[in-house]
């Protein structure tokens, strides 16, 4: 008896579905696919030119400061004030050749949205979404995987478990090297999480405990150059300052306690190498940073600042040029 013949479509050995001619395999990586598949982003150093930024608008959410504690700021806020503030940061990274995209939450956002640099920390190929430490930000990487999503940037980890992260608590020293600060905001299971990630990659972290009273290692260390690193004396741990040392920076030290407590003056974002984007108001750090020869663009944040941040907490940075 003949013996049946098998359709193409339904053949194994013939059908592309299952391999057969006509199958093409996946050979790119995914950092290969950014740029085409995925839009343009990655970091993997805190200097060189930045590219592209996420940033949520405050609105009417500010209304929740005027019981400050409540939501972890430091005292009521206009939301008018904070908003025109806030319009000024973006037109600022716009002057400088910065695409600036949103966050949009759809609904009411949560007080503390605007502090975009919590929620995520870039790498060469992708995101990692934090999860807040805190309860009353609970939920806000909710709203920043979906700005991702919308965006075209790959997730490459969310925070799980009884894991805490907040982006501001990592940093790139070099392209194989990365600061985790453990402290509050940032506990021994999420560095675990997010130094496995940066192994994947090939890079080592090294981890920084954050002393009490303290926020983020983002709030005692800026990189503004190839080989300048900005410190706030006192608060970044011995074992950060030999490890800026051992990479070849040359370390600074904010020169006035006042002006980086009440006028956030560590708060900034590195524009381009040498070339920083401050705020406003703390005359004596401006004028050390500019005898150094750093260029310093500055916007007014008085009102922001009374959230506890100011224009680096503001800034998800999403794509900078590689070193």
């Amino acid at each position: 008896m003949k013996k049946a013949e098998i359709p193409a479509e339904h053949d194994p050995m013939r059908s592309a579905a299952y391999g057969g001619p006509g199958w093409v395999p996946r050979s790119a990586t995914l950092a290969e696919d950014i740029g085409t598949l995925w839009t343009s982003c990655g970091v993997c150093a805190e200097w060189t030119p930045l590219r592209s930024v996420l940033l949520h608008r405050p609105g009417k959410e500010l209304a929740a400061s005027r019981k400050p504690d409540a939501v972890q700021m430091l005292s009521p806020l206009d939301p008018g004030k904070a908003a025109r503030e806030h319009d000024a940061i973006v037109e600022a990274f716009r002057r400088e050749g910065v695409t600036v995209h949103a966050i949009e939450p759809g609904v009411e956002a949560p007080p503390n949205l605007m502090f975009a640099a919590d929620l995520l920390f870039m790498t060469p190929e992708g995101a990692v979404v934090g999860r807040p430490a805190s309860r009353v930000r609970a939920g806000e990487e909710r709203h920043m995987s979906r700005a991702l999503g919308r965006i075209g940037i790959p997730i490459l980890h969310t925070i799980r478990g009884d894991g805490t992260f907040e982006g501001a608590d990592a940093m790139w020293i070099r392209p194989h090297h990365v600061l985790i600060g453990r402290g509050l905001r940032t506990n021994a299971p999420g560095v675990a999480q997010v130094a496995a990630v940066l192994e994947g990659m090939g890079v080592r972290a090294t981890i920084v405990d954050l002393p009490v009273g303290t926020m983020h290692l983002m709030g005692m260390l800026r990189i503004v150059d190839s080989d300048l690193a900005l410190v706030w004396p006192e608060r970044l741990a011995y074992t950060g300052v030999q490890a800026l040392r051992d990479a070849g920076y040359r370390v600074l030290f904010f020169p006035d306690p006042q002006e980086a407590m009440h006028g956030q003056a560590c708060n900034i974002v590195t524009l381009a190498p040498g070339r920083i984007l401050a705020p406003d108001g703390n005359p004596n750090t401006l004028a050390f940073l500019r005898g150094e020869g750093l260029t310093c663009e500055t916007v007014g944040v008085g009102e922001l600042v009374k959230a506890a941040g100011a224009i680096g907490c503001l800034t998800g940075i999403l794509h900078r040029d590689p070193p």
